[in-house]
């Protein structure tokens, strides 16, 4: 099956009551069973079924069985936040005195994890710019145990050449772990380019609509998978409801129609605005001068829908320009139906050192667009509206 079709139909077969067309929702904490016999075959993996939603449920196993399907997986896990994904998936890969390397720019809850949380479980962390892969023999030691990014990357859209950083780190034994939100599985599958774990924060374009907070890891290793789900999943309890699923499963089945008008949007406006007089400069890897462009274009099928830039004046004219929105809204997150901007520093990165901005490729006036799906005249328009305040 082609990606839509799969994002509609894969997932095993399932037998639905009253034969409903789609789904339902199981809402409930636990299971029973009819006699002893039956406990054991669940408690010693001899049966499929469920005991408690906490490890297993029938709506999140289907989630979890599509999205692996769209990675092109052999597993996948649902969490309850992109930000349990990536910890607990860390946490399974790391132990005290191991390392972790990663990108000089990460989403800033991500780099708090690197850079506080693992420092207290004993274990450390690199920062290098794996845009250049001919330094990161450089970067490690026999103590790094995972490669972690993000490409692109959120806010600047840093492109890292997956198959190149692969192919280092399977000579050494490092684990590679990508962070696939921006692109989405429909623009980009890190698992067939030799990437060990992928993980999403599904409240982006997953779910595509705002109403939801999840994530989701997935890897082509059915028994890491098994292992992160009983002993990192459940144990640490990061469980996604089984309503959040069944919100996911609705998304991802436009997954592909929103995708192709995210970056058809998204597209226009880049060109729109390298063509202002009053922006300096544009991040968008669609845009034959971006620095990755090549890299992209041979490891994604299609450039996203996050476009960041700069204007003239710096952040007191970046200020002026997100605060005199009308259809656009000011908010952290992204990959919904609406367009959402928003001044990293200021908000999802502001953990950073503000003193080192430019070591993490980032400014204080740096202004990040999330394209929605609206009508791309409607988007200029405002694009031009909010710029004529800068």
């Amino acid at each position: 099956m082609k990606f839509d079709t799969q994002a509609i139909h894969a997932g095993g077969k399932h037998t639905n009551p009253e034969h409903a067309l789609n789904p339902p929702i199981f809402m409930t904490s636990t299971f029973t069973f009819d006699n002893t016999d039956k406990v054991d075959d669940v408690m010693s993996f001899k049966s499929d079924d469920y005991v408690y939603t906490r490890g297993n449920n029938p709506t999140l196993r289907l989630l979890e069985q599509r999205m692996a399907a769209l990675e092109n997986g052999k597993g996948a896990v649902a969490f309850a936040s992109g930000m349990a994904a990536i910890s607990s998936v860390l946490f399974s890969l790391l132990r005290p005195g191991d390392n972790v390397l990663v990108h000089r720019t990460l989403y800033g809850s991500s780099h708090s994890v690197v850079t506080e949380t693992l420092p207290r479980f004993g274990m450390g962390f690199r920062i290098g710019d794996l845009t250049r892969p001919g330094d990161i023999a450089s970067m490690v030691d026999d103590r790094t145990r995972v490669i972690y990014f993000e490409t692109p990357s959120n806010p600047n859209l840093d492109i890292i050449d997956i198959r190149r950083v692969c192919a280092f780190a399977k000579t050494r034994g490092i684990k590679v772990v990508i962070d696939n939100t921006f692109a989405s599985p429909y623009f980009q599958r890190p698992l067939e380019l030799g990437v060990d774990v992928v993980v999403h924060s599904a409240t982006k374009y997953i779910c595509g609509h705002g109403d939801v907070v999840a994530g989701i890891a997935v890897a082509n290793d059915p028994d890491y998978i098994m292992s992160l789900k009983f002993e990192y999943m459940a144990e640490f309890g990061g469980v996604m409801s089984p309503f959040n699923a069944w919100l996911l499963l609705r998304g991802l089945k436009t997954l592909g129609v929103r995708m192709r008008q995210h970056a058809a949007n998204a597209m226009a406006v880049a060109l729109h605005l390298q063509k202002h007089p009053k922006v300096t400069q544009v991040f968008y890897p669609g845009l034959a001068g971006f620095p990755g462009h090549d890299i992209a274009a041979s490891q994604m099928s299609g450039f996203g829908a996050i476009v960041s830039f700069e204007v003239r004046g710096g952040l007191e004219a970046a200020k002026r320009v997100v605060n005199n929105m009308h259809l656009f809204q000011l908010a952290v997150s992204l990959g919904d139906c609406e367009t959402l901007v928003q001044l990293p520093a200021a908000m999802t990165h502001r953990g950073y050192d503000h003193a080192r901005l430019a070591e993490f490729g980032l400014t204080e006036s740096m202004i990040r667009i999330s394209v929605g799906i609206e009508d791309i005249e409607d988007i200029l328009a405002e694009l031009d509206s909010i710029l004529a305040n800068a």
